[in-house]
């Protein structure tokens, strides 16, 4: 079983989200990677690209599916995790560390309200199935 660290914030669309100062880390889960499967393929938008909070900006390729990323909130990316372009396969093995995906500048930190708890994502996961 997946733990679910409590300095984290999550979506329904399973991302999570790390807010630091005005700034949020921005990745997939591990309920999210595991459905995926193995992880063949990252594609993040560039540094300076402006997201909406639940618009897509990205997408995950797996062996099994191709699954769109969905802005946690609204902002404008200042970085992006090249390491996991260059190796998407350690999404697998680290979704909630190394394998982080963007950073965005918060256009609206009251976006983040609407996030869940790690408690509330572990809630949420009971509906999704075994």
């Amino acid at each position: 079983m997946a733990d679910y660290p409590d300095d984290l914030h999550y979506s329904k669309d399973h991302e999570w989200t790390r807010v630091q100062g005005g700034s949020a880390v921005v990745g997939i889960t591990w309920f999210a990677q595991d459905q995926l499967g193995d992880v063949v393929f990252v594609e993040l938008p560039e540094p300076g690209a402006k997201l909406e909070k639940g618009k897509p900006f990205g997408v995950v390729e797996s062996t099994k599916a191709v699954s769109e990323l969905f802005a946690p909130m609204s902002g404008t990316v200042v970085k992006v995790n090249k390491a996991v372009v260059d190796a998407p396969e350690s999404i697998n093995q680290d979704p909630h560390g190394k394998a982080w995906m963007i950073e965005v500048q918060i256009a609206d930190a009251r976006e983040l309200e609407g996030l869940l708890t790690a408690a509330q994502y572990r809630e949420h996961l009971k509906s999704q199935g075994p």
